[in-house]
C-alpha cells in the first residue's frame, strides 16, 4: 500500500485541502492526523471493517477500546444511549480539548470500535486540523494514537511515517502536537466519576466542575496491573516503550545523579553507552552516557510535550539501556509518570535505599 503524505499548515489552511483525507474516511480507509495531544489513526467509527483495519495496522489487541472523535457536542446523543448532565458540564468546561468521556454506548456504535464493551469513549479535539477533518468527512472518527502498538505515541508526522508508512492510506503532516500526552479519560457511567487515564486536564480541574472525582486504583499503582477488562485505552497492555530497556531512578536529586554517573562510567569501561533522560536543569551534572533533555522542570508542559519525542530519539542512538529521572513532583507528574512507568515496565530504582541494578 502506498501511503499519501499531505502537508497542512495548522495556522493557515483551507478545509478543502483535507477533502482527499475526508473522502478516505468516508470510504472506510485510514487517515493519521494531528491533534493537540498526539497524532491519531482515524477510521469511520460506525464501520466495523475500518475499526478492524485500525487494530491490524497498529498490531493492537482488539479488546483495547478506541476513542471516537467528534466535532459537535450534540453528537454525544448519537453515540451514547445515556448522556448524564455531568457530561454536558464537562463538555462546556473542557471541549474542545484533551478530555475523553466514557458513556453507555448507543446501539449504532459497533463493538469492534468499543473493544467489545457496552461503553463508548468520546472526545472533541481542539486541534484545527482534526476538527476540520471530522467536519469535512461527515463521520465520527475512531482514532487511537497513530503508532505501532506498544511504541511511544506519535507527536510528529515523521514518527507516524516511521511506524505506519505503507500500512495506512493517508498521513496528514500538521507539525508537532502541542500537548504531547494523550487525553485525560474519565468514566461517567458509575455513581462517582472515575479517572481511567490521567492527562493534561487534572483531577483538580475535573473536581472543580463535578465535585467528587476518584482515580481508578490501577492508575496510581507503581507496579504492573493487568485488569481483566480494559475499560479505556492504555489500561491493560504495555505502552510507550523505546527499544532499549528503560529504568526510572528515584530519590534525592544528588543521589540520582551520582548513581546514573556511576552506571555510565561502568558502561563506558565495557564499551557500552547508556542513555540518560534528564532536564534542562540537570543535564549538566551528568559526566557520561548520552544525555537527552526532555524539557524544563520549571515548565511542566515542556516535559509532557517532549516525553514521547525524546523516548523515540533514543532509538536512533543505539544505547544499550536508558536511565530516567523521575517527574513525580512535577505539576503534570501524575500524567507524565503514568506514561513513563508503562514505558519502563514499572522498573523503578531507589539507589539511596540500596535498591539498584546494573545492566
Amino acid at each position: 500500500m502506498k501511503t499519501e503524505i499531505i502537508k497542512v499548515d495548522r495556522e493557515h489552511f483551507e478545509e478543502e485541502e483535507l477533502e482527499f483525507a475526508a473522502e478516505c474516511l468516508r470510504n472506510g480507509k485510514l487517515v493519521a492526523f494531528p491533534t493537540e495531544t498526539v497524532y491519531g489513526l482515524g477510521g469511520n467509527a460506525f464501520d466495523s471493517t475500518a475499526a478492524a483495519r485500525i487494530y491490524a495496522a497498529k498490531g493492537r489487541p482488539s479488546d483495547n477500546p478506541l476513542i471516537v472523535h467528534i466535532a459537535r457536542i450534540k453528537d454525544l446523543s448519537e453515540l451514547a444511549s445515556e448522556v448524564p448532565e455531568s457530561a454536558y458540564r464537562l463538555a462546556e468546561a473542557f471541549w474542545p480539548g484533551p478530555l475523553t468521556m466514557i458513556l453507555k454506548k448507543s446501539d449504532r456504535v459497533p463493538e469492534t470500535t468499543t473493544g467489545g464493551l457496552d461503553t463508548v469513549a468520546v472526545r472533541m479535539p481542539s486541534d484545527p486540523i482534526a476538527a476540520a477533518l471530522i467536519r469535512r468527512s461527515g463521520v465520527f472518527v475512531a482514532a487511537p494514537s497513530a503508532n505501532k502498538s506498544g511504541r511511544p505515541s506519535t507527536t510528529k508526522a515523521e514518527h507516524v511515517i516511521e511506524d505506519l508508512d505503507g500500512r495506512i492510506d493517508v498521513i496528514i503532516d500538521g507539525g508537532a502536537s502541542a500537548i504531547g500526552l494523550e487525553s485525560t479519560i474519565v468514566d461517567l457511567t458509575g455513581d462517582v466519576p472515575l479517572i481511567l487515564r490521567p492527562g493534561y486536564i487534572s483531577a483538580e480541574q475535573l473536581a472543580d466542575v463535578l465535585g467528587e472525582v476518584r482515580f481508578d486504583e490501577a492508575v496510581l499503582k507503581r507496579s504492573p496491573s493487568e485488569p481483566v477488562v480494559a475499560r479505556a485505552p492504555g489500561m491493560k497492555y504495555r505502552h510507550y516503550a523505546p527499544k532499549a530497556p528503560l529504568f526510572i531512578v528515584e530519590g534525592k536529586p544528588e543521589e540520582v545523579v551520582r548513581y546514573i554517573n556511576s552506571v555510565a562510567a561502568k558502561s563506558a569501561a565495557e564499551g557500552k553507552i547508556i542513555g540518560i533522560l534528564a532536564t534542562e536543569e540537570t543535564k549538566r551534572y551528568y559526566t557520561g552516557g548520552m544525555v537527552f533533555s526532555v524539557g524544563e522542570r520549571k515548565d511542566a508542559e515542556t516535559i509532557a510535550a517532549g516525553l514521547f519525542d525524546t523516548l523515540r530519539g533514543f532509538d536512533e542512538t543505539g544505547v544499550s539501556v536508558i536511565y530516567s529521572e523521575s517527574f513525580a513532583d512535577n505539576p503534570l507528574g501524575t500524567a507524565i509518570m503514568n506514561r513513563l512507568l508503562k514505558a519502563a515496565g514499572y522498573h523503578i530504582l531507589h539507589p539511596d535505599k540500596g535498591e539498584a541494578e546494573y545492566i
